[in-house]
């Protein structure tokens, strides 16, 4: 009686191999980290879908951001096999828009995109929503900010004169 030897899922780092496809011609490999950008450029583009990640994860992706960084990954996670990919998405939703039909299309999404650019099976997408966005609140945080910024340069220059 002869085995397949098993190759375990290491989560979803970016050294894990994902999928890997062998051929007459050779060996294809799509890491995890890729599996899990591919879902959130999906995620990204659905109207309605202001951020992803929780908290903590957007704080350091406005830090990346600041130095031309961008972390399309944050906010997923997978869980690849070696033919099926399983994905939990975190996101921030804009307001107005309805929740259940923004969860509805980014799940639509990630699996139309996985199964076409990666070529894996998706067995489910779960989708959390942990914030909303308030356009208000973003004014309102960005004036105070500036307005705190147009303190600090005032006093600069009056110590300057």
């Amino acid at each position: 009686m002869t085995t397949q030897p098993q190759i375990k899922n290491q989560g979803s780092t970016n050294s894990a191999p994902a999928k890997q496809t062998v051929t007459s011609r050779g060996t294809t490999t799509v890491a995890d980290g890729v599996v899990a950008k591919v879902a959130g450029i999906a995620a990204q583009d659905i109207p309605g879908v202001y951020a992803l990640g929780g908290g903590a994860a957007r704080a350091l992706g406005s830090i990346r951001e600041a130095v031309g960084q961008k972390d399309l990954t944050q906010g997923v996670s997978v869980e690849v096999g070696q033919t099926q990919v399983a994905v939990d998405i975190t996101l921030v939703v804009e307001y107005p828009h309805p929740l259940q039909k923004v969860a509805d299309n980014v799940r639509d999404a990630i699996y139309a995109a996985v199964e076409d650019v990666v070529g894996m099976e998706v067995t489910e997408v779960n989708v959390s929503i942990t914030d909303i966005h308030i356009a208000s609140d973003e004014s309102e945080e960005k004036s105070a900010a500036t307005q705190r910024t147009d303190d600090q340069g005032g006093q600069r220059e009056a110590r300057v004169s």
